[in-house]
């Protein structure tokens, strides 16, 4: 079938108006997602000029309107607001009577489940979380990033369909997340996503300091190493001085950390702390190793059989070889390179 004879999405069955209630990052663009699907962005709301230029930028020609304005127009609507707001805003909605009886109210909130829209069901509308476990620029890019992303998707059982279906015609992959279970969802992705932003920010700053001119082009193969080799391999792919047990390295780094950036020190011995807990219980750290190592991790000391590690003994590369092995023998090794 050639270019010209393709249909138009915009003529498949059950086609929605769509209207979105806080052009934050996340709202625009699963509207514009949805607008590739065939469906109908019809409305917007938006407080701050940012907002106002981002819809814009991803809505152009679909009006800025009031929120009440935006549920009036809308078949499907996104409230796409910060997580604190929902509850407010649902039932500031329902009260006012903006809700429509059959209208589908999806919001995007990770913390929240389909329960914090009670309000709206009880006015009539149709309840559904779709949580995009994905992070947003606020840019046409965000749109192609949706492709094969998973979603955390909670709705009533009569509704499972409808969700996963408004998922899939995203472009990403529906997850069922029980209701009880939203905020240690949201927990699992905010531990990994969000604090993985600071540890990197913080690195780049460090090596900044050193002197390394372009720490994000030093930083770019390593990281993208470790993270491919944690997604396959899980605590297998632990490597450095905390596994190892090298209890003088670490003591070595805190003191460094103290003089130049203390505001590190924190992160870095909670960090170190649960990588050797994990390494000690699948027994990639010696237990014989671990006591020297916790004592520097409770007080950033070395103990008296771990100050050896301190000397340059280590050479260039500390005790792992320039490929990035550890030489010494480890458990479940089975994966190659995927330490």
């Amino acid at each position: 079938m050639s270019t010209s004879q393709q249909p138009d999405p915009r003529d498949r069955p059950a086609r929605l108006t769509v209207g979105v209630v806080g052009a934050g990052r996340v709202g625009p663009a699963l509207a514009a997602s949805l607008q590739l699907a065939g469906h109908r962005p019809v409305a917007v709301s938006g407080v701050s000029d940012a907002s106002r230029r981002r819809a814009e930028l991803m809505l152009p020609d679909v009006p800025l309107v009031t929120p009440a304005e935006v549920l009036q127009r809308s078949e499907l609507v996104l409230l796409t607001v910060p997580d604190d707001a929902l509850p407010g805003l649902v039932a500031g909605l329902a009260e006012t009577g903006a809700v429509r009886p059959g209208q589908l109210l999806a919001h995007t909130s990770g913390r929240y489940g389909a329960k914090v829209l009670d309000p709206a069901l009880r006015a009539g509308a149709l309840p559904l979380a779709l949580h995009p476990a994905m992070t947003f620029t606020g840019t046409p890019v965000d749109v192609q990033r949706l492709a094969g992303c998973s979603f955390g998707v909670t709705a009533p059982e009569e509704l499972r369909l409808a969700a996963e279906a408004l998922v899939i015609e995203m472009g990403g992959e529906p997850e069922w997340i029980a209701e009880e279970m939203r905020p240690l969802y949201h927990a699992a992705l905010a531990l990994g996503a969000n604090h993985l932003v600071t540890l990197v920010a913080q690195s780049m700053e460090l090596l900044r300091e050193v002197g390394v001119e372009a720490p994000d082009r030093m930083l770019g193969p390593l990281l993208g190493a470790a993270l491919d080799n944690a997604l396959r391999s899980g605590d297998a792919a632990l490597t450095g001085p905390v596994a190892r047990g090298d209890a003088g390295t670490v003591a070595a780094h805190v003191a460094e950390l103290r003089r130049h950036a203390p505001q590190t020190v924190a992160g870095y011995l909670a960090m170190a702390r649960a990588t050797a807990d994990r390494a000690l219980a699948h027994g990639l750290l010696k237990p014989e190793l671990a006591e020297d190592l916790l004592g520097v991790l409770a007080d950033g000391t070395p103990g008296t059989a771990a100050t050896s590690g301190t000397t340059g003994s280590e050479g260039t590369y500390g005790s792992e070889g320039p490929d990035g092995s550890d030489g010494t023998d480890r458990p479940d090794d089975g994966e190659g390179d995927a330490r």
